[in-house]
């Protein structure tokens, strides 16, 4: 079997880059090839920067694949450009798209692949939406054989998920918990969300590839684990053996501050509780079950982490920014204690 991948390289793609280098798959991966050197097995590497590169007609000339996937496709622009590129080239173009699409605020927490896409608050999502509609018109009047693929939140060895972090990713965070200093968790904690383990996305991605059932359809890959936003503070400060001290911020609050733009991915996205119901999933991808639990890969991760001084990427701005917060947030509570003495 021959696939082409454009990424391959990131959170979710290693995995399933790696998952199928291992079954034997012929993988082509065309990216810029910063990281490709990571994988073994039968591999060809297309250079090139998908988004700039004129020539990718001649670089594809004569090939054919029996899957091709796109990890990194965020407008309606980059989907057409696929079809161009692949229709009759493949038996099959499975592209990520985002639960975040999902319909915000959510009429139900129960979350399946019928939940109308709709979210008003993040660009993001939006953007995910029109090139779903793209895809499907592309299905139903080309006969372009997509398979849609909603990931929710998906981590790997290289990234700590969190719901409030800064530009330079998760460290700051694991650092201040490190160091004993508070740490911001929005809302009260208590809504629910779900977090998968890169290598049970590929576990069940790779299922899907290939799959006749899957042409046509729309398909959510999450772990069946749902977790408070709490227990996953408390997850990882566990892992590294700390205390958790938590500071609550209502995502509202946090959305208006205005250094860092919140308000799509928390009123958009991690604000809002979610279960999912992976059924669909599980009938096509009969053998899939979510093997790595959170407070498991979590330890992993932070485990390579720390191993890896090249993940830990300081970010004083938002440290200085969190202290900011939570010292404005404690003024407030004296403020109201002391008047209402």
């Amino acid at each position: 079997m021959k696939a082409l991948f454009i990424g391959g390289t990131g959170t979710i793609s290693t995995a399933i880059s790696r998952t199928i280098l291992e079954q034997g798959w012929e993988l082509y991966l065309l990216n810029r090839g910063s990281r490709n050197a990571i994988f073994s097995g039968k591999l060809t590497q297309i250079p090139c920067d998908i988004n700039t590169d004129t020539d990718l007609e001649a670089k594809l000339k004569g090939l054919s694949f029996d899957v091709v996937a796109d990890f990194i496709g965020f407008t309606p622009n980059q989907v057409e450009r696929d079809f161009r590129l692949f229709n009759g080239r493949t038996r099959q173009y499975l592209w990520l798209s985002s639960a975040s699409a999902y319909q915000k605020p959510l009429a139900n927490y129960r979350v399946n692949e019928a939940t109308p896409l709709a979210n008003p608050y993040w660009e993001y999502s939006r953007n995910k939406i029109a090139c779903e509609d793209v895809l499907m018109r592309t299905y139903r009047e080309h006969g372009f054989p997509i398979t849609i693929i909603r990931p929710s939140h998906t981590y790997d060895e290289r990234n700590v998920p969190l719901g409030v972090h800064g530009k330079n990713g998760s460290w700051q965070v694991v650092k201040r918990m490190i160091e004993g200093k508070p740490v911001i968790i929005h809302g009260d904690g208590t809504s629910l969300w779900t977090m998968t383990h890169n290598s049970d996305f590929a576990r069940a991605f790779v299922g899907l590839m290939g799959n006749i059932h899957a042409i046509g359809e729309a398909v959510q890959i999450t772990s069946d684990e749902t977790l408070t936003w709490n227990q996953v503070y408390t997850s990882i400060a566990q892992a590294l053996g700390v205390e958790l001290k938590a500071v609550h911020i209502s995502s509202e609050f946090l959305s208006s501050c205005g250094a860092y733009n919140f308000f799509g991915g928390l009123i958009g996205d991690k604000a809002n509780s979610v279960v999912f119901d992976n059924s669909k999933l599980k009938r096509l991808v009969p053998e899939f079950t979510a093997h790595v639990r959170f407070d498991q890969g979590i330890r992993r991760t932070l485990d390579h982490i720390l191993a890896h001084p090249e993940y830990q990427k300081d970010d004083p701005e938002f440290d200085a920014w969190c202290d900011r917060v939570i010292a404005a947030r404690e003024k407030a509570l004296q403020e109201l204690a002391a008047s209402a003495r």
